[in-house]
């Protein structure tokens, strides 16, 4: 997150007034509110504003926003943008699609404003990380807290926001198992309503970024219980 008084959300949206209404609890909530009405205009904002979060409508005119966000996670420079995705879509098979081309968390309308503002600041939280420990490091593999950087014998890992505090928190509590509430509790944060798939959705991520490494197998699901970080494979 950049260092502003009020964080900057990105709202995509194109019908009026559900922007409006966004943009006014927003605001009221203390943040630093952006509108954009297609991925055009979208594109235009974070090139010249560097937004802190994205609130990002599925169904947008022309580049709808599931092809938006993978757009955005493709780009070198937007990359780790947090994405907040909004949508009508409540089935399983839609939230799972939005997590896969790179979403971090998803909410469906209607909603209620003060879930969705919970939302944002937990998103916000994850993605300004910790700074405790300056450089992590196990078997090779390195975690910068303070660049944001992950390395894997000195070749750089991509990684979006929550994947990134998924790994601080393994490396940082390595060998013991976790439960999904568990990890949501302590890499989500206990105030935010996320299912505990999500978790799985992440821990999938998290493998294929480290897969060309040969450092998925790290990550370890313990069946019946959760998952680990492991030195040993």
């Amino acid at each position: 997150m950049t260092d502003k008084s009020n964080p900057r959300v990105l709202v995509v949206e194109d019908e009026l007034a559900i922007r409006e209404m966004l943009g006014f609890t927003l605001a009221r909530a203390g943040f630093e509110v952006l509108e954009a009405e297609d991925t055009r205009e979208a594109t235009d904002l974070i090139a010249r504003t560097r937004p802190d979060v994205v609130l990002l409508d599925w169904m947008l005119p022309g580049i709808s926003g599931i092809d938006f966000a993978r757009r955005l996670r493709r780009e070198e420079v937007t990359r780790e943008l947090p994405i907040i995705m909004l949508t009508a879509r409540g089935e399983e098979a839609s939230k799972l699609k939005g997590f896969a081309v790179g979403a971090d968390d998803y909410i469906t309308k209607p909603f209620s404003t003060q879930e969705l503002i919970a939302r944002i600041k937990a998103l916000l939280r994850r993605s300004g990380i910790e700074r405790e420990d300056e450089m992590v490091v196990i078997e090779g593999l390195s975690l910068d807290t303070a660049g944001h950087r992950v390395n894997i014998k000195g070749k750089t890992v991509k990684l979006g926001p929550t994947e990134f505090r998924l790994l601080h928190f393994f490396m940082t509590h390595p060998e013991r198992v976790y439960s999904r509430d568990q990890l949501l509790d302590q890499v989500w944060g206990n105030q935010v309503y996320i299912e505990d798939r999500t978790v799985d959705v992440h821990i999938r991520r998290l493998r294929k970024a480290l897969a060309p490494f040969d450092y998925d197998q790290h990550v370890q699901t313990v069946r019946g219980s959760g998952y680990r970080f492991s030195k040993q494979v």
